[in-house]
């Protein structure tokens, strides 16, 4: 068990926390890292509850969702800070701000306290003070990854550095101090060490913007029991292993390919890797990283039973190094090859492969002509919820999803609980409806016909395997509507307009460098408030709101 303080102080530049630097030791995973000051809830910390005021055992036992003992942490956090730093959370008998002198004689007995020899109640009935823990807010609770040797159950709690009191790090367990904004520490963090914990909190502190902000919505999460428990999995990739929060893109996909927890999955989609999914699901991606594709474009095999006999999702570009990926990761001969839709990142491959193995191709063709690969033509075109026997037995099923291209399909491995879905739904990102192909409208409809089939997993044309696709897909539609309502509020405010003018207003929360991507996405908004009649457009190109003039 072990606690942590997060210390605020306000600035006329703005908010700053607090983070130490610890000092350097052998096989200590936080050597020379920033971190705020805290540690392990020492035996002694539960006869500290008799120095305490303002909250007892049973309220902070409530507040940390424990039966009991509760009170432990927030000693603990007080101690720890006070022993790192010489700053105590504590008045003196009379309820006051301690004194200095008294506080000075205190700081003298830190490596006493330190060292166990005495303990933090003896220390303060000795300087007639008392703990103040109801100052501190209850934070973040964190659990250290099951594959590490060394763990760590540790609270966090937030408070504003007591008026008056200055920091003195103890030059034992930390090495240093700084007082930083949160812009300035995550800018900064990789030369700063800062682990997961520190930057995910530091990353919360910058969002509040200000201490009063910050403190306020900590005890509101408190109060209303919003604190979840988060124990990170271990992982590996370019920094080396490394803790993966929930939040993160590789999070879900490691319950799959570490279900173990130890530490053998990877946080990196690297091309050309193969990446077991689960039992006769393989994915290697293609080398063909950008802003449209994130880490590449994935294509998947299907495939194993008594003839070893394989099935290809989305053969990639036309790019023979990754066919020649593909044909290695295979396990046995390749069979069948499906394309999810013709845009030339995900179905120019199938002719090589084609070529290649001799498979039979499943699949749309191209409905338009911009962007598309039209050379494909299946060998058996497929409709919405088509059934086609794999080689391993199993039944994959054709979903028909238009919205990003009037062809697209998904597929569902119903046994699996698991559709892979193309560009329909991909992560990290939203999917660009760029018309004619594209179709907002229809995209709307097509999310809500794949949620209602309620599958387990979805895996992308881009990214890794996502879990919860409910709640994934509710986000993409309500993300989708406020789109739709920035537009319309767009053409209020300065309409009547040409798309030009109207996308950096739209997507002013977009990279000047990515509106040429969005005007596609904004085109397609507008046409369907054309379609709803709450918008027209002009033949010179110009939009407004209906009942609007000409004039504006």
């Amino acid at each position: 068990m072990a606690a942590s303080l997060v210390v605020l102080r306000e600035r006329p530049s703005g908010l700053e926390v607090l983070l130490l630097r610890r000092a350097v030791r052998a096989g200590d995973f936080s050597s020379d890292a920033y971190v705020f000051p805290g540690g392990v809830v020492d035996a002694a910390d539960r006869q500290g509850h008799a120095v305490c005021i303002g909250l007892d055992d049973a309220t902070a036992s409530e507040r940390l969702l424990l039966s009991e003992h509760g009170l432990d942490y927030y000693v603990a956090a007080v101690r720890e800070c006070f022993e790192e730093t010489g700053v105590l959370f504590a008045v003196d008998a009379g309820g006051r701000p301690i004194a200095t002198s008294a506080l000075d004689d205190m700081r003298a007995q830190r490596d006493a306290l330190h060292d166990g020899k005495i303990d933090i109640a003896s220390l303060c009935r000795a300087s007639n003070v008392r703990l103040t823990p109801d100052r501190l807010h209850y934070l973040s609770h964190w659990v250290t990854p099951l594959a590490l040797p060394k763990r760590f159950d540790t609270r966090f709690f937030l408070a504003m550095l007591p008026e008056g009191q200055s920091v003195e790090v103890d030059q034992i367990e930390t090495a240093a101090h700084r007082w930083m904004r949160p812009h300035y520490a995550l800018k900064h963090a990789d030369q700063l060490r800062l682990l997961p914990p520190t930057r995910k909190l530091v990353q919360w502190l910058e969002s509040m913007g200000t201490a009063v902000r910050a403190m306020a919505t900590a005890s509101s999460l408190a109060a209303r029991r919003e604190i979840p428990r988060i124990q990170p999995r271990l992982a590996n990739g370019k920094r080396g292993r490394w803790p993966v929060t929930p939040d993160e893109p590789a999070w879900a996909e490691l319950a799959l390919t570490d279900p173990q927890e130890q530490g053998a999955g990877s946080y990196d989609i690297v091309p050309g890797n193969v990446v077991t999914l689960m039992p006769g699901v393989l994915r290697v991606t293609a080398s063909n990283p950008g802003m449209m594709t994130g880490p590449g474009t994935n294509t998947y095999l299907i495939g194993g039973g008594p003839q070893n006999e394989w099935a290809v999702i989305d053969p990639g570009p036309e790019d023979p190094v990754h066919t020649e990926t593909i044909l290695r990761a295979a396990p046995g001969a390749i069979r069948q090859i499906f394309v999810t839709h013709t845009h030339r990142d995900h179905s120019p491959g199938a002719r090589l492969l084609k070529a290649k193995t001799g498979a039979v191709t499943y699949g749309m063709q191209a409905r338009h002509d911009e962007g598309q690969d039209t050379a494909f033509v299946p060998d058996i075109a497929l409709a919405d919820d088509d059934e086609v026997t794999l080689p391993d037995g199993r039944m994959l099923r054709a979903i028909h999803t238009p919205g990003h291209a009037a062809n697209h399909l998904c597929y569902s491995l119903d046994d699996a609980k698991l559709v892979f879905t193309g560009d329909h739904v991909m992560q990290g990102s939203t999917v660009v409806i760029n018309p004619p192909d594209g179709h907002m409208a229809t995209y709307l409809a097509s999310l809500e016909k794949l949620a209602a089939l309620a599958p387990q997993w979805l895996a992308p044309g881009h990214g890794f395997v996502m879990d919860r696709p409910a709640q994934r897909i509710a986000r993409l539609v309500a993300h989708r509507l406020a789109r739709e309502a920035s537009t319309l509020a767009a053409l209020a405010d300065v309409g009547p307009a040409s798309i030009d003018i109207l996308t950096p207003v739209v997507y002013a929360d977009v990279p000047a460098t990515r509106h040429g991507v969005a005007r596609r996405s904004l085109r397609a908004h507008l046409d369907k408030l054309a379609e709803d009649g709450r918008a027209v457009v002009s033949a010179d190109g110009v939009w407004r709101l209906r009942g609007e003039t000409e004039a504006g």
